[in-house]
């Protein structure tokens, strides 16, 4: 089944043309079928950029995905054109009366401010908390993820000696999870940050359980059944290029950057870079969505009163 798109969005005709199934929301109408409601708060400068990375992987399931943008409600970004934000994405401020399958919050390029002074902190806090009661399973990936870890459970983020940059080899460490079915036990995921969460403090925090990690850049999904959430600090969500154009952009600005590790063959960035977690980011973000289809009620009102 597709995921349904306006079919004005950017994201429409680049996932139709790689044979993702889309489809407008009138077709959609004539189906007899509810819909997982999927929302996205996009907090990437690149706005379409991450809308195609994130509908491609929960596109690609065998269920209908409705899937709603959203925003902060006074945080103008500078990054995307305003007739885009217009009109394709609502503030949160007026989507917080509807209830929702599922929910992604993606990561933003702030981690060098302390939490508490990100511009939209107190309106993010308002969102983690509304989904409690209005979300069945939400997502939050690197700065997203820890931000959640942190307002649930005051897992502190720590600064790095240098960018963790590159693709990092990571264990299964929970074989038996649902959302790891069909996981390889070690395998490369993109990792772009300055920070990192401490496996000892995740590990005495009550009700977590880390589902996978790597020896050189910590732990990188860890499931929070109590909250109804995965954390995720890494990024299988990467288009193959986007490390590529992140080396870039510091390269021409003269920012000093490493190569990215173990990204382009043979470490050389003349040459071009392989995809080598494509294949994970789909089974990851498929059995994401097949375990809210396997637990959100068909009644959508009864949503947040439900045990996970």
């Amino acid at each position: 089944m597709p995921i349904k798109l306006p079919e004005t969005l950017p994201a429409f005709n680049v996932l139709k043309s790689e044979g993702v199934m889309v489809m407008s929301p009138e077709r959609a109408a004539r189906q007899d079928i509810r819909p997982l409601k999927i929302g996205l708060l996009n907090l990437m400068p690149k706005k379409i950029q991450t809308e195609n990375q994130f509908a491609r992987l929960i596109g690609a399931t065998p269920l209908q995905i409705d899937l709603h943008l959203i925003r902060m409600s006074e945080h103008q970004t500078r990054n995307t054109a305003a007739e885009h934000m217009e009109t394709f994405y609502r503030p949160f401020q007026e989507v917080k009366d509807e209830k929702f399958d599922g929910l992604i919050i993606t990561g933003a390029p702030i981690e060098h401010l302390p939490f508490e002074e990100v511009t939209y902190w107190d309106e993010l806090c308002e969102v983690m908390d509304w989904t409690q009661t209005n979300v069945q399973s939400t997502f939050g990936v690197c700065w997203g993820g820890m931000a959640m870890i942190n307002h649930f459970h005051g897992v502190k983020k720590h600064m790095l000696p240098a960018k963790a940059f590159g693709c990092f080899r990571h264990r299964n460490l929970c074989p038996t999870s649902p959302y790891l079915r069909g996981f390889s036990d070690d395998f490369v995921i993109p990792v772009s940050r300055w920070t990192e969460m401490k496996q000892a403090e995740i590990d005495a925090a009550p009700g977590l359980k880390t589902l996978l990690g790597s020896d050189e850049v910590g732990p990188c999904l860890v499931e929070d059944a109590g909250h109804r959430a995965l954390y995720i600090f890494n990024h299988f969500e990467y288009d193959s290029d986007t490390l590529k154009q992140e080396y870039d952009r510091d390269v021409a600005s003269g920012t000093p950057i490493n190569v990215p590790l173990n990204y382009y063959t043979d470490d050389n960035p003349a040459l071009p870079p392989l995809n080598r977690w494509r294949s994970h980011a789909h089974l990851l973000y498929g059995n994401w969505i097949n375990e809210i289809y396997q637990s959100t009620p068909y009644d959508m009102t009864l949503i947040g009163r439900t045990s996970p």
